[in-house]
């Protein structure tokens, strides 16, 4: 049986060439967040993290962004820049954390709240959506946390949406009040206290360091506890030689870079037998991917023009205050 359908065009062989070429042609920068395969990380403009990223996107004067991390990064993008196109490599690359903290639920949440504390000041996290950025008066990310909360010291806060990292910026900044929305992120939540410990007696001289989105058991249990970037620069200046990591496990690539000798290892999940510890939707975003949404321009991220000027002002506080 034969079919009328077209045939779909064959990829070139060399993707990391082609990916080069339509750079140049279409005026395009690509941006990559830690988490991300090493192929991607290495064909990227530039590499970082949340807040780096958002700092790179704000000034970007190419004509398109292609953003690979997941997609309230490419709407952050989008906030900070709106006459570049961001287009992405797979617009299902989400976040757990922005999928759990919805706009109607969480102004409804914010309602009651205000209802008690009329002065309130709203931190949201950057994994959360466009919709979301709007309804705060100041966005964070793990880089930046504990200063912004600091900022506000006499006023009550709402912390969104991450509880672990809530939880944490409340220790550091002394800020035990702080109200908190009860997110987590599939996979900083899923990292072993139970493991860690049987790690630890293992390997007695190794430095662990973990991402402030990990339950406090891991918390309790790390050496250093910082943003990706941090961690990153951590595990290099460290003079361990073995170092346990409780993040994603892309950092381990800019890690190996600087530091090849170091021995390098991943904090287990709760169900050892998966790789539950590498962020689904991260991973969603492949050089072939990229490759087709370079040459078609799609799919493209944007964000209504209400919503983007409302959630621009919390997203420039955040980076005058980071400054």
């Amino acid at each position: 049986m034969t079919s009328n359908a077209p045939a779909t065009p064959a990829l070139p062989a060399d993707l990391e060439d082609a990916i080069a070429r339509l750079k140049q042609e279409r005026d395009a920068v690509v941006l990559a967040h830690y988490y991300q395969e090493d192929e991607i990380q290495d064909l990227a403009d530039h590499v970082g993290d949340s807040l780096d990223l958002a700092r790179v996107a704000q000034r970007v004067d190419k004509a398109v962004i292609a953003f690979c991390g997941v997609h309230f990064m490419a709407e952050t993008a989008k906030i900070l820049n709106p006459s570049r196109r961001v287009v992405v490599p797979d617009l299902a690359a989400g976040c757990s954390l922005a999928d759990g903290c919805p706009a109607d639920a969480f102004a409804g949440f914010l309602e009651v709240q205000r209802k008690q504390h009329p002065d309130l000041v709203v931190v949201s996290y950057v994994n959360t959506s466009a919709a979301v950025k709007a309804l705060s008066d100041v966005i964070c990310t793990s880089s930046n946390a504990v200063q912004i909360v600091r900022h506000f010291a006499d006023r009550p806060i709402v912390f969104a949406p991450d509880r672990y990292l809530g939880a944490w910026v409340a220790k550091e900044a002394e800020r035990p009040d702080l109200i908190i929305w009860p997110g987590s992120c599939i996979v900083h939540e899923q990292f072993n206290a139970k493991a860690l410990a049987q790690l630890r007696v293992r390997h007695p001289d190794a430095e662990v360091l973990s991402h402030p989105e990990c339950p406090p058991a891991v918390l309790e249990q790390s050496h250093f506890v910082g943003s990706t970037k941090k961690i990153i620069a951590r595990a290099i200046e460290s003079p361990a030689k073995t170092l346990v990591i409780g993040t994603e496990d892309g950092v381990f690539h800019q890690i190996r870079r600087s530091v090849p000798d170091k021995t390098l290892i991943q904090i287990p999940g709760m169900d050892e037998s998966c790789a539950c510890n590498r962020c689904p939707y991260m991973r969603l975003n492949t050089l072939e991917k990229l490759y087709l949404c370079l040459r078609d321009l799609r799919p493209e991220v944007t964000v209504p023009e209400d919503v983007r000027v409302r959630a621009l002002r919390p997203l420039e506080r955040m980076l005058e205050l980071s400054s």
